[in-house]
């Protein structure tokens, strides 16, 4: 068993994590850590606890412990901090010889830090050796995607055959995206927030990193461009999103279909995080509906349908599972088969 950490385990998706690694095959959850002010109480005392499964037994007891290495018992540390402050706790982890799954923006579009979505660009892990050398790090941080723009890159890579030219995409996001207290009931209620700080800008710059080559010193960005407009709504997890793909192949939505139904990662099979399809086609125009769909694949599947002529499409993910914590995970899995831990 491979020991790993959380740190900032009591947000919504430090939660999450939790939920996934309590009772994970591969890893043994021993270190769970917060602010300085919860350091000290065990961990079933302070987290408000708000998923729709019971807190396992396994971690009520585990005490908080400072968000520092020191005193970290752990070979890999999944990171659900706020950007700000992983910006400069990530580091320190890295440098004293973690390996740091993060799910914060702060390092993901660092020219030497894999923005990973294994399926997709398994060989940016060239980029650890390249970070490594760069920043004299025993350890080394490996990202995953912002929540909406996974959802949209996953569905892209089997796309990528009809030669992508431009993007647009319209976004309809679930709440707990904003975190435990992120938009108050009041203020999503009877609504549609249409506006998300930096939202737009994440999915436009990550696409093109995610889906660009690496060519053994660097990613060169993927040769299509994005726009993205970005909402809050009242869904309670679960982002929608409606997708207009220009591609210079022109393909029709009967040959999209069948690349979408034909997509599969050798990479991932066999992890325990993995889902069975990373892409569900469905074929009834009322489908995919988060509160349907979002948990397809135990929450790691992205569903699409009403492919139309255009293209345009619908898909749908869930936010804190596929879309952050289950994306480390996964990570973390991926790096473990190929020995890198």
């Amino acid at each position: 068993m491979i020991k790993v950490g959380i740190l900032g385990a009591t947000g919504a998706v430090g939660q999450r994590f939790v939920q996934l690694l309590a009772d994970h095959p591969w890893f043994e959850l021993t270190t769970l850590t917060a602010s300085d002010r919860s350091a000290g109480k065990k961990y079933g005392e302070i987290a408000r606890w708000r998923l729709d499964v019971p807190l396992p037994d396994s971690v009520k007891d585990l005490k908080i412990l400072p968000t520092s290495p020191d005193g970290v018992d752990a070979d890999i540390v999944f990171s659900a901090l706020p950007a700000s402050i992983a910006k400069y706790v990530e580091p320190k982890f890295a440098e004293a010889g973690f390996v740091v799954a993060s799910n914060a923006s702060s390092y993901r579009m660092e020219s030497d830090v894999p923005l990973m979505i294994p399926e997709i660009n398994p060989d940016h892990l060239g980029l650890i050796e390249i970070q490594r050398d760069n920043r004299n790090w025993d350890g080394y941080i490996v990202t995953n995607p912002n929540c909406t723009t996974i959802v949209m890159a996953l569905t892209l890579g089997p796309l990528m055959q009809f030669d992508i030219e431009k993007l647009y995409v319209a976004t309809m996001q679930a709440v707990s995206g904003a975190g435990y207290e992120g938009v108050t009931s009041m203020a999503i209620l009877d609504n549609i927030v249409p506006y998300i700080g930096g939202e737009e800008e994440k999915v436009e710059s990550e696409s093109q990193k995610i889906l660009g080559e690496f060519d053994g010193s660097r990613v060169k960005n993927a040769d299509f461009s994005v726009s993205a407009s970005c909402h809050r709504v009242p869904v309670m997890d679960g982002h929608t999103e409606a997708i207009w793909a220009i591609m210079r192949e022109d393909p029709t939505p009967k040959e999209v279909k069948s690349a979408f139904r034909g997509f599969r990662c050798d990479e991932v099979k066999g992890l325990p995080t993995a889902p069975e399809k990373s892409i569900i086609v469905h074929d009834s125009e009322d489908r995919p509906q988060p509160r349907l769909d979002r948990d397809a694949g135990n929450g790691m599947s992205v569903s699409v349908g009403r492919i139309r002529e255009g293209i345009k499409y619908i898909a749908v993910g869930h936010n804190t599972i596929r879309g952050a914590a289950g994306a480390s995970v996964l990570n973390a899995e991926f790096l473990s088969k190929k020995k890198m831990v």
